[in-house]
């Protein structure tokens, strides 16, 4: 990327709800153009991230309590929502959370409110979301709250990118929607990012993750516990047995070995812990 600035550079960020601290100094970040990825199991500070990065995080009762959070070179520290939209930084919230009662194109037209601009690049950027997603053309009339959930989902994503930003926060877009609905929204985010947005993923689907992403970060507990390319995250023993369901031959066969050896009631089976082997963690400061 040559002398281009990333865009969102976190360094050292805590923050939480009260005396409780959700993250703890975490550190990433997300190069200009790329897809990131960030993983971790429910309470593991996914979402609270985002909120910081986008400012939001004061509206669900939390605050930062330091570090720095920086878009293609500019702090966002301080700064209101509406101004970190008007940075080229947009959140598209888990759960959709879109306008259920206005109309599929009154929801597109709020997200382009804090876009600066006239009326032909406010129109460019509409058809660029029918182009992306041609249902919501189709259903521009309809009210919100009678898509199916991956059509909401869909709606949430345009919302946001008629605000024409240069880095896009993604927290769970998958959930909830069936496997060929999740597909569909991965390869809108494959031609999103190809059309020169950068993106910032979370995500509980860590093999979808891994797939879209170049660079890959697992959050345990607030804290950055893995990091790296997203392939060799996904090729790691831990990784892999964590978050995508898969245990190594030799621990699979030690496994089966003790359980011939001591068998237990199937309805607890599930519980068996079989460790990691190889993998190199961060060690907590």
């Amino acid at each position: 990327m040559g002398g281009t600035a990333p865009a969102l550079t976190v360094t050292d960020l805590t923050a939480g709800y009260g005396p409780v601290h959700a993250l703890r100094r975490v550190s990433l970040t997300v190069p200009a153009g790329a897809v990131v990825t960030v993983l971790g199991g429910n309470g593991a500070g996914k979402s609270t991230l985002l909120r910081a990065v986008s400012r939001t995080l004061r509206f669900h009762g939390g605050a930062v309590v330091s570090g720095t959070v920086a878009a293609a070179g500019r702090p966002l520290d301080g700064l209101p929502p509406d101004r970190v939209v008007a940075a080229g930084v947009c959140q598209v919230p888990e759960g959709r959370q879109v306008f259920a009662r206005m109309s599929v194109e009154d929801n597109l037209r709020a997200g382009g409110l804090a876009r600066r601009g006239d009326r032909a690049a406010k129109a460019a950027a509409l058809r660029r979301v029918h182009e992306l997603f041609p249902v919501l053309a189709e259903r521009s009339r309809q009210p919100a709250g009678l898509l199916s959930g991956g059509e909401q989902q869909m709606l949430a994503v345009g919302r946001a990118l008629m605000a024409a930003p240069e880095l896009l926060l993604l927290d769970e877009p998958s959930l909830g929607l069936a496997p060929l609905m999740a597909a569909r929204i991965a390869d809108a985010v494959r031609e999103i990012n190809a059309q020169g947005t950068a993106v910032l993923l979370v995500e509980q689907n860590a093999a979808l993750a891994l797939r879209l992403a170049s660079h890959a970060y697992v959050l345990e507990v607030g804290e950055v516990t893995l990091s790296g390319p997203a392939d060799e995250l996904a090729a790691s023993d831990e990784v892999r047995r964590r978050y995508l369901g898969v245990v190594d031959a030799d621990a699979a066969a030690d496994a089966a070995r003790a359980r011939a050896a001591h068998p237990v009631l199937s309805r607890w089976d599930e519980e068996a812990r079989v460790p990691a082997r190889g993998l190199r963690r961060k060690e907590n400061r």
